[in-house]
């Protein structure tokens, strides 16, 4: 640092050395409030003691500083992962330091989110901060890198001047060939109605104001349903309520195949509806298991007999998965945790497909993977939609909202805000559905939440 060589012995040491860093993979305690996690092993103290009001006070002014807006006494284990993001960014900001290395700081926050902390990391740069933004959004990258540095397995292929390359170049380095069409989605042939939501309204409980309401959209055989909005909208929470593992329904139907769906991941699962969640770490992988283990996890009532599981069927139908998606690992016991980002994602989709479904549900499901693997994704989608399987993927990018579905639902303040054609959308269109007022519902006007 300052052209002298240091070595770091802990992680006290480089941040005593002015260095900080925003990790891709959230390191907050679930059961801490957003200031005990903002000043956690930094807690300030009075008489020896930690003097909670100024730890509280101060937390929110960092937050109202960088316009985040939650609140400092919330719990972290209440927030989205966008939310969670957004403090782990504010953990890293807390002190003022020389240098600030950013690991995929954007990869659960929405567009307008994105551009908060590009003025963030702006404003930064111009007091003389030095900052490594390690990013696969490549519009990002443009945006605010001086010099961009390509790795690719492990290695530096390429250094260049932001103003003297381009977008095509850069991609060319990152993936190591030509990728000719960034979102390679073709339209399948269309069969029935696979999934119906009619009129959906979904409170957090009993007693608690409705967070979706008047949710209307079908799915046919062979498409895609993109499903976009604000972080906060109601998306994810759509998702998990037509898995079952959220929210209780007040009004409204869902119907699978013609038949009511159950209301229980279980039974949703044995019904042919799966879902792919965005926090693959939390929701989706048993990272201290092996790469068969998670695989075979959905499949497993097919792959028992006598209440036993078949281990050559398991093997085979493991091994068949890996080759199919081409997941990269040494062999099926490798531990999940030690595969890359997007070998762990197509591990959920690996397990989720093995249930055989009739739909699958994606959320966001090229999140923090670089271009290479979301291409590897995309034409999966492909294959699937081929095959006759019905796809609903909820997206934070509206360039892969419009580039892989078929028809778009725009989701404001849990409720709907339009249904778009994808061929014929603009994203200034879909971003002006995100962000409309709601209007008024009915007498009863419940307050929508997020």
């Amino acid at each position: 640092m300052g052209g002298v060589p240091v070595e770091f012995s802990s992680i006290r040491d480089s941040e005593a050395a002015g260095i900080a860093v925003i990790h891709q993979e959230l390191t907050l305690v679930e059961d801490m409030t957003v200031a005990e996690n903002i000043f956690l092993g930094h807690e300030p103290t009075r008489f020896g003691l930690i003097d909670h009001d100024r730890m509280y006070g101060d937390a929110q002014i960092l937050l109202d500083r960088f316009h985040i807006e939650i609140p400092a006494n919330g719990r972290v284990r209440d927030l989205g992962v966008g939310q969670k993001q957004l403090v782990e960014i504010a953990k890293a900001l807390k002190r003022d330091s020389v240098a600030l290395i950013l690991d995929e700081p954007s990869a659960a926050l929405t567009d307008r989110e994105v551009e908060v902390l590009l003025d963030i990391v702006r404003g930064l740069r111009g007091k003389g901060v030095a900052c490594l933004y390690i990013s696969h959004k490549l519009d990002e990258v443009f945006a605010i890198a001086d010099r961009i540095t390509v790795l690719r397995d492990g290695e530096s292929v390429a250094r260049m001047r932001t103003g003297e390359t381009s977008r095509d170049r850069v991609i060319r380095h990152m993936v190591g060939r030509d990728i000719s069409e960034l979102f390679p989605r073709r339209r399948s042939r269309l069969g029935d109605v696979v999934l119906k939501v009619s009129e959906l309204t979904v409170a957090d409980s009993r007693d608690r104001p409705a967070r979706l309401q008047g949710i209307d959209f079908e799915v046919r055989a062979g498409e895609v349903l993109g499903i976009g909005g604000l972080m906060g909208a109601g998306r994810s929470e759509l998702l998990l309520h037509l898995i079952g593992a959220w929210g209780r329904r007040s009004n409204g139907s869902v119907l699978l195949a013609g038949e009511p769906l159950a209301q229980s991941p279980d039974r949703c699962i044995e019904q042919g509806l799966v879902l792919v969640s965005e926090d693959r770490k939390r929701y989706g992988l048993m990272l201290e298991h092996s790469l068969g283990f998670n695989l075979s996890l959905s499949a497993l009532p097919a792959l028992c007999h006598g209440g036993i599981v078949d281990r050559h069927a398991e093997a085979a139908a493991n091994r068949d998965a890996v080759s199919t998606l081409a997941i990269g690992a040494p062999h099926l016991e490798s531990p999940v945790q030690t595969l890359s980002g997007g070998n762990q994602q197509k591990v959920v989709l690996g397990k989720a497909l093995m249930a055989k479904p009739k739909v699958i549900l994606l959320d966001e499901p090229t999140r923090g993977i670089d271009v290479g693997a979301k291409q590897e994704i995309y034409r999966l989608i492909n294959r699937l939609t081929d095959r006759g399987m019905a796809v609903v993927m909820v997206s934070s990018e509206l360039p892969e909202l419009t580039g892989m579905s078929d028809r778009i639902l725009m989701i404001a303040d849990g409720t709907p805000a339009g249904t778009f054609d994808s061929g014929q959308a603009t994203q200034e269109e879909l971003l002006a559905a995100a962000i409309r007022p709601r209007p008024p519902i009915g007498r009863l006007q419940p307050e929508i939440a997020g």
